[in-house]
């Protein structure tokens, strides 16, 4: 069986050819209790008003609507 490395390297060569390329995104961990704090901080510090008028405009330029 090939190396872990060859592998990859096929695999990402196979999804090149498929015209597809890899993004890799970091992320705070969600599992931490301080990422967790600064999240909820951060949603107390929100404007309710400000927040309903942005998923009003949001709803009104979605796709997903209820027409068939």
């Amino acid at each position: 069986m090939a190396r872990p490395a060859q592998r990859m390297k096929a695999l990402r060569e196979r999804r090149k050819t498929a015209g597809l390329r890899e993004v890799r995104l970091v992320l705070p961990d969600a599992r931490l209790e301080v990422t967790r704090n600064r999240v909820a901080a951060q949603i107390a510090r929100l404007d309710p008003a400000a927040e309903e008028d942005a998923i009003r405009w949001i709803e009104a330029v979605s796709e997903f609507d209820d027409t068939p």
